[in-house]
């Protein structure tokens, strides 16, 4: 009895050791590819898009299609991927909302923001850079952020967006007006309600086209790195792997510079006002 019993301890040992040693099938927090698996099954890359935001998104009034630079950047992601894009239509502000429910993949052009950073991956990579600019009533540049930190200042920004904290950090003395979007800050500077509207150098730039104002680059001039962005959950290690390859590869060759400057030039532009040795 005691032999059998010895035996049936040893044959007990020995499947407990072949069950720890059988591999287990990966779960999503030990798969990196897990995501990235996900969508190439779902055979979708959900984008975001915005109204407004030429030339990045640009919606078809007649058909409702998108283009721009940043939905020509993201379909030529879904195509590595063997996937297709479907636009979600939403605003920066509601970007890290938008992770969180699942109703997008992946954000574009986007700015490192801590309070985003908690539920956001960003790429350590930039895809290109601009700098903080401001939109001023014609004929009232400035030269620097004082001259709009003071409290008879009104400055206008995106709510919720890197816009709204660059303009609470620099002009704490000025009077803030926060939008939800591009059109409404251009609305309220027409109106004679706002003295500045913060926006990117190159949003700004694209603005001068429709002759609501001046463009200025207030020192000090502060750079601004246009990333990609991910959910932060369990097995997106490879997802945001293949997406710094991608960017590496698009600035590495100049494939990234040389398709914005396209788009720009292409909407008449003026780049000049960038200062000697800027480079995007």
């Amino acid at each position: 009895m005691k032999s059998l019993t010895l035996k049936s301890l040893a044959a007990l040992v020995a499947l407990c050791f072949a069950i720890i040693l059988t591999p287990q099938p990966a779960s999503a927090e030990d798969d990196p590819s897990a995501v990235l698996n996900q969508i190439r099954s779902s055979g979708v890359l959900k984008i975001p898009v915005m109204t407004g935001e030429e030339p990045g998104y640009i919606k078809d009034k007649d058909t409702g299609a998108w283009s721009g630079f940043y939905v020509e950047f993201l379909t030529e992601i879904a195509e590595a991927l063997g996937v297709k894009i479907e636009p979600v239509e939403t605003t920066w502000g509601n970007l890290a909302a938008d992770f969180q429910s699942g109703k997008i993949d992946i954000a574009i052009g986007v700015n490192p923001n801590p309070k985003r950073g908690l539920v956001v991956d960003y790429l350590w990579e930039a895809l290109f850079t601009d700098a903080w600019a401001v939109l001023t009533p014609k004929g009232k540049p400035v030269k620097t952020w004082a001259e709009l930190n003071d409290p008879a200042k009104k400055v206008v920004v995106q709510k919720g967006s890197t816009m709204q904290i660059v303009a609470e950090a620099l002009l704490p003395k000025a009077t803030i007006t926060p939008v939800e979007d591009r059109n409404l800050a251009l609305l309220e500077l027409q109106a004679n309600r706002a003295d500045a509207i913060v926006f990117s150098i190159f949003d700004a730039l694209q603005i001068t086209g429709q002759g609501l104002g001046d463009v200025s680059l207030p020192e000090p001039i502060l750079r601004n790195p246009a990333t990609l962005a991910v959910a932060r959950k369990p097995g997106n290690a490879g997802f945001i792997n293949f997406l710094t390859n991608w960017v590496l590869q698009q600035r590495s060759l100049g494939l990234a510079q040389g398709k914005l400057a396209r788009s720009w030039e292409s909407r008449g532009i003026d780049l000049s006002i960038l200062p000697a040795g800027f480079s995007f």
